[in-house]
């Protein structure tokens, strides 16, 4: 995956998302010219898939004076343990402390999300899964949820944005509307082929009008090898797709000279219905997964100061100084061999607000 390019809203740089009580910590601090160097450690709460550090780092880069400060993380996309260190931040307190609200959020939500998406494609072992889920999150965070998805292992995401962070193509067929709209699959398809660059697949879906056995073979006999797949997304009311609709619809379509269609399924997909499919023996050439992964519940984030000017410390229950974790990688700041004594122009920074 290429890296990502992150952007960092204005309300997060100002703390606008802030907690409140950290506005008034750092603002006590600054007036009373207390600014120590300390050792953060952040660690979930469950076990699951890391993502977010890239988004995190941006942050940190926007606000941290680099010769002073260090950030290390566990690889974006490695399987975490409960309480596990999976990042840790050296610097000044007063150039980050603002931010920790932003910091565990983004980590929360964006391992929340990879981690159901991983479940869902070690479910379906060699089968694609494709993240369809922008439409049941607020648009400020569908290209944040598509890339973590992808960091779960989802081959695309439909989300154009979440494409563009992830660094694949943004993947989708068409929607029930375009047809409704059309009034005929069939003609939909034809449509959809004759204004649509070829490189983009043809991939009809065939559950608006008719039986899906019998709208998948009017299209494959109207495009013909044109046709890549169809795509099954049978609603709740109807039953929704199952494994007796799928090895239906594939042996019809093997039957009349169109094996080379392949069949993808979406409509309410999970870990468990990926299995039973392919318990049942159906041959599906993708999964397309929304509320699964949207749906997951935040792994949430724990940020403790484990040193203050290189004093070991900590609040009751937890054990003072950094804890050890050998995967930790710097990603942010010199090396213990760079270190040096903060010049003039940095001091400076120590004592400047990241947001003045």
């Amino acid at each position: 995956m290429p890296e990502p390019q992150f952007t960092v809203s204005p309300a997060v740089l100002t703390g606008e998302t802030a907690d409140v009580y950290f506005h008034r910590t750092v603002s006590i601090l600054r007036n009373e010219g207390i600014n120590p160097v300390v050792v953060m450690d952040i660690f979930p709460q469950r076990k699951g898939i890391l993502c977010g550090v890239k988004e995190v780092v941006t942050l940190l880069q926007k606000v941290l004076p680099r010769t002073v400060s260090q950030v290390w993380a566990v690889d974006e996309g490695a399987e975490v343990q409960a309480r596990e260190i999976a990042v840790r931040i050296k610097a000044p307190y007063c150039n980050f402390g603002l931010y920790e609200t932003a910091i565990c959020g983004t980590l929360a939500h964006c391992t929340g999300w990879a981690t159901a998406a991983r479940e869902c494609v070690e479910a379906a072992g060699d089968i694609p899964v494709v993240s369809f889920g922008a439409r049941h999150v607020h648009p400020n965070v569908a290209a944040i949820m598509d890339y973590a998805a992808v960091v779960g292992g989802c081959t695309a995401c439909s989300s154009v944005a979440g494409a563009r962070l992830a660094g694949v193509t943004a993947a989708g067929t068409m929607p029930h509307a375009y047809i409704l709209c059309v009034g005929d699959t069939v003609k939909a398809v034809q449509l959809f082929d004759r204004h649509v660059p070829p490189e983009v697949s043809r991939v009809a879906l065939v559950d608006t009008f008719k039986d899906e056995v019998e709208e998948t073979l009017r299209v494959a006999s109207a495009l013909k090898e044109k046709l890549r797949a169809v795509r099954l997304d049978t609603p709740a009311e109807r039953g929704r797709v199952t494994p007796e609709l799928v090895n239906e619809v594939r042996a019809h379509l093997d039957l009349n000279g169109f094996k080379h269609v392949e069949v993808f399924v979406s409509g309410g997909i999970t870990p468990e219905r990926i299995r039973r499919f392919l318990e049942a023996g159906c041959k599906i050439d993708g999964f397309g997964v929304g509320g699964y992964i949207t749906s997951a519940p935040p792994n949430d984030f724990t940020a403790d100061i484990r040193e203050v000017e290189g004093k070991p410390i900590a609040k009751r229950g937890r054990l003072p100084g950094a804890a050890p974790n050998p995967r930790l990688k710097r990603v942010f700041g010199p090396s213990e061999e760079e270190e040096a004594a903060p010049s003039e122009a940095n001091i400076g920074e120590l004592n400047r607000s990241p947001r003045g």
